[in-house]
């Protein structure tokens, strides 16, 4: 039984998601402590493109959007000319920037639902939703209606989840119109199953990591919601109080960060420019500014960001010495794993759960991190070769967190 869920698993990912499944072909197994896992079926080079895959649903943030994050409704691609981010996050409408022609924004390929508005990239991305999800979500005249259901769940779930966004309601909601519009409903049913899921009391904890101390009346408020916009009587089971439950930790737990910035992606292609060597050390110079000066203004918060979920990334396990790592090079949904050293055939394929600084800090404080946000204690080689370790974190790691160098500030707004 098992593995036949696997490979139902497998077959879903590569006719779902995967815009390259063959680079790699990677086999998802069943794994008896861990669920699943995802396996090499043949020699991998480090820098290697493992696949590319496409979410089966994807989202963007709901304070991210209000906040004028402009991306695209369905591919999360960023909107904004290189130029306007950086004015928007900088809150300086003069600023120009060099080498405008490095921007890869094409505006006139913009395109808008002609009933409530919404931006997309390009036609392509207007139709995929259409005949995917938005006939059911679209709100048409009522897009900017408090009263309307759709809206009130929004608000409702921007008033428990506050930035830094971890995780969006809408994706839950695309989840239900989906099925709603599909012919074979049982085959889209069958392909969020596949999905992690956890016992009630896992269900309970990641509820109230997302939704904090009074998670329970807050639960019940966002079903009372979700029912009255989108019940559907082949779902009947996800608007019940334990199917809800389930589904919300569904997504707590499988969603997959997405971030997009089309500033990131003109500094990328100015990277690659063939300068004069007193032409580069400027333009080094006004971009490592530029970034320092953003950081000042908008801290953290630089990207257009949203969640999906992806089939096969969902079957990679942590490991705090990852051999691979998602990233978004195309701006838009697209991940792309990418192996970060040799992978022999039969090994598990790897990614770290934990951010480039967290990694670096000790067994118990990465461990501390990954029950509160993932619930598993990690058993990797890394932290089993530190097993013996004190069980404290040190003042040194205490004291420096928060702290945030230029270097690094410059790999967090340029490595979505």
């Amino acid at each position: 039984k098992a593995r036949s869920h696997v490979n139902v698993s497998q077959n879903l990912g590569f006719a779902l998601g995967c815009v390259a499944p063959f680079l790699c072909s990677p086999e998802p197994r069943f794994l008896p402590s861990q669920g699943k896992g995802l396996f090499a079926t043949r020699s991998i080079r480090k820098g290697e493109t493992v696949f590319v895959e496409r979410p089966v649903v994807a989202s963007q943030f709901l304070w991210n959007a209000l906040y004028n994050y402009r991306a695209c409704d369905h591919c999360l691609r960023a909107l904004e000319t290189a130029e306007e981010n950086a004015q928007r996050l900088l809150g300086k409408s003069s600023l120009v920037l060099p080498h405008p022609e490095q921007c890869s924004i094409r505006k006139d390929l913009h395109q808008q639902c002609p009933r409530c508005q919404v931006t997309y990239c390009s036609a392509e991305c207007r139709q995929a939703a259409l005949e995917q999800y938005h006939q059911v979500l679209c709100l048409g005249p009522s897009r900017d209606d408090p009263t309307h259901p759709l809206n009130k769940l929004q608000e409702a779930w921007r008033n428990m989840h506050y930035p830094p966004e971890t995780s969006s309601i809408m994706l839950m909601a695309r989840m239900v119109a989906t099925v709603k519009q599909a012919k074979d409903k049982d085959w889209w049913i069958k392909a969020f199953s596949q999905f992690c899921s956890k016992t009630a009391n896992e269900e309970e904890e990641i509820a109230h990591k997302l939704l904090g101390d009074k998670f329970k009346g807050q639960l019940e408020l966002l079903r009372l919601l979700f029912t009255e916009t989108l019940y559907d009587e082949h779902l009947s089971r996800w608007f019940t109080p334990e199917g809800f439950r389930s589904l919300f930790a569904l997504v707590g737990t499988n969603g997959q960060g997405i971030g997009t910035s089309s500033l990131s992606q003109w500094v990328h292609a100015c990277d690659a420019l063939d300068l004069p060597m007193l032409q580069r050390e400027e333009l080094d110079a006004f971009i490592d500014q530029l970034y320092k000066d953003i950081e000042k203004e908008s801290g953290e918060f630089l990207n257009c960001e949203g969640s999906g979920l992806y089939v096969l990334q969902s079957c990679c396990n942590h490991s705090c010495i990852p051999n691979a790592e998602t990233s978004f090079p195309d701006n838009n949904f697209l991940l792309h794993l990418t192996a970060l050293e040799d992978i022999e055939a039969g090994e598990e394929i790897c990614i770290s759960y934990l951010d480039c600084c967290q990694r670096e800090r000790s067994r118990h404080s990465r461990n501390k991190i990954l029950r509160e946000n993932y619930l598993f204690t990690c058993s990797c080689p890394k932290c089993l070769a530190q097993a013996d370790d004190p069980d404290a974190t040190s003042d040194e790691e205490e004291e420096g967190e928060g702290e945030t160098d230029d270097a690094e500030l410059e790999d967090e707004m340029t490595d979505v």
